[in-house]
Protein backbone atom coordinates (compact mmCIF):
# COMPACT_ATOMS: atom_id res chain seq x y z
CA UNK A 1 0.00 0.00 0.00
CA UNK A 2 1.56 3.42 -0.93
CA UNK A 3 -0.14 6.44 0.58
CA UNK A 4 0.27 10.04 -1.49
CA UNK A 5 -0.78 13.16 0.68
CA UNK A 6 -1.36 16.62 -0.78
CA UNK A 7 -3.07 19.95 -0.15
CA UNK A 8 -0.92 21.59 2.20
CA UNK A 9 0.20 25.24 1.70
CA UNK A 10 0.36 28.76 3.38
CA UNK A 11 -2.82 30.16 4.99
CA UNK A 12 -3.60 32.96 6.73
CA UNK A 13 -5.31 32.34 10.50
CA UNK A 14 -9.10 31.70 9.46
CA UNK A 15 -8.23 30.54 6.35
CA UNK A 16 -9.16 26.69 5.06
CA UNK A 17 -7.38 24.03 3.29
CA UNK A 18 -8.23 20.82 2.01
CA UNK A 19 -5.55 18.02 2.28
CA UNK A 20 -6.02 14.87 0.44
CA UNK A 21 -4.41 11.50 0.75
CA UNK A 22 -4.86 8.92 -1.84
CA UNK A 23 -4.28 5.35 -1.25
CA UNK A 24 -3.16 2.48 -4.16
CA UNK A 25 -2.54 -0.81 -3.47
CA UNK A 26 -3.62 -4.24 -5.21
CA UNK A 27 -6.88 -4.89 -3.05
CA UNK A 28 -7.34 -1.82 -1.33
CA UNK A 29 -10.62 -1.34 0.84
CA UNK A 30 -12.13 1.19 2.70
CA UNK A 31 -9.81 0.42 5.74
CA UNK A 32 -9.59 2.67 8.82
CA UNK A 33 -7.71 5.78 7.75
CA UNK A 34 -6.39 8.65 9.66
CA UNK A 35 -4.64 12.05 9.68
CA UNK A 36 -1.57 12.86 12.04
CA UNK A 37 0.55 15.82 12.59
CA UNK A 38 3.70 16.41 13.82
CA UNK A 39 4.84 20.22 14.98
CA UNK A 40 8.79 21.44 14.57
CA UNK A 41 10.21 20.10 18.10
CA UNK A 42 6.84 18.13 19.27
CA UNK A 43 6.00 14.45 18.72
CA UNK A 44 3.73 13.38 16.13
CA UNK A 45 0.17 13.22 17.46
CA UNK A 46 -3.28 12.05 16.42
CA UNK A 47 -5.80 14.71 14.65
CA UNK A 48 -8.91 12.26 13.01
CA UNK A 49 -9.57 9.36 11.72
CA UNK A 50 -12.38 7.23 9.82
CA UNK A 51 -13.61 3.61 10.72
CA UNK A 52 -13.48 0.91 8.40
CA UNK A 53 -17.37 -0.50 7.67
CA UNK A 54 -19.68 2.15 9.51
CA UNK A 55 -17.30 5.35 8.46
CA UNK A 56 -17.42 6.31 11.90
CA UNK A 57 -15.39 9.96 12.76
CA UNK A 58 -13.05 10.49 15.51
CA UNK A 59 -11.11 13.66 15.83
CA UNK A 60 -8.54 15.43 18.89
CA UNK A 61 -10.37 17.81 20.83
CA UNK A 62 -7.78 20.78 19.29
CA UNK A 63 -9.84 20.36 15.51
CA UNK A 64 -13.25 19.23 17.21
CA UNK A 65 -16.09 21.39 14.89
CA UNK A 66 -13.14 22.90 12.60
CA UNK A 67 -12.05 19.80 11.11
CA UNK A 68 -13.74 17.11 9.03
CA UNK A 69 -12.78 13.42 7.99
CA UNK A 70 -14.21 12.28 4.77
CA UNK A 71 -14.23 9.47 2.71
CA UNK A 72 -13.67 9.62 -1.49
CA UNK A 73 -16.46 7.32 -3.63
CA UNK A 74 -13.59 5.66 -4.81
CA UNK A 75 -13.16 4.71 -1.25
CA UNK A 76 -9.11 4.74 -1.66
CA UNK A 77 -8.92 8.66 -0.81
CA UNK A 78 -9.88 10.25 2.29
CA UNK A 79 -9.70 14.18 2.49
CA UNK A 80 -9.27 16.47 5.86
CA UNK A 81 -11.05 20.06 5.24
CA UNK A 82 -9.76 22.25 7.66
CA UNK A 83 -11.24 25.51 8.56
CA UNK A 84 -10.55 28.23 10.89
CA UNK A 85 -7.02 27.24 11.05
CA UNK A 86 -5.11 28.80 13.61
CA UNK A 87 -1.34 29.01 14.06
CA UNK A 88 -0.98 26.56 15.97
CA UNK A 89 -2.44 23.75 13.73
CA UNK A 90 0.88 24.67 11.68
CA UNK A 91 2.71 21.31 10.88
CA UNK A 92 3.22 18.72 8.70
CA UNK A 93 0.22 16.35 8.29
CA UNK A 94 0.75 12.80 7.65
CA UNK A 95 -2.06 9.95 6.67
CA UNK A 96 -2.07 6.63 7.38
CA UNK A 97 -4.11 3.58 7.12
CA UNK A 98 -4.71 0.50 9.38
CA UNK A 99 -5.13 -2.76 6.75
CA UNK A 100 -6.37 -4.59 9.80
CA UNK A 101 -9.78 -4.38 9.96
CA UNK A 102 -10.05 -4.52 13.23
CA UNK A 103 -11.41 -2.21 16.24
CA UNK A 104 -8.01 -0.35 16.87
CA UNK A 105 -7.88 3.09 18.75
CA UNK A 106 -8.16 5.37 16.09
CA UNK A 107 -6.14 7.80 18.02
CA UNK A 108 -2.60 5.29 18.46
CA UNK A 109 -0.48 5.28 15.82
CA UNK A 110 0.88 1.71 16.46
CA UNK A 111 -2.62 0.63 15.07
CA UNK A 112 -1.52 1.69 11.15
CA UNK A 113 0.39 -0.13 8.80
CA UNK A 114 1.61 2.41 6.17
CA UNK A 115 2.34 6.15 6.13
CA UNK A 116 2.32 8.83 3.37
CA UNK A 117 5.07 11.06 3.09
CA UNK A 118 3.44 14.32 4.94
CA UNK A 119 2.42 17.75 3.64
CA UNK A 120 3.11 20.81 5.15
CA UNK A 121 0.74 23.24 6.57
CA UNK A 122 1.96 26.64 7.95
CA UNK A 123 -1.03 28.88 9.47
CA UNK A 124 0.59 32.51 9.52
CA UNK A 125 -0.94 35.17 12.50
Amino acid sequence: VQLQASGGGLVQAGGSLRLSCAASGPTFRAYSMGWFRQAPGKEREFVAAIAWGNDNTYYADPVKGRFTISRGDAKNTVYLQMNSLKPEDTAVYYCAVDVHLDDSSRDDMIAYDYWGQGTQVTVSS
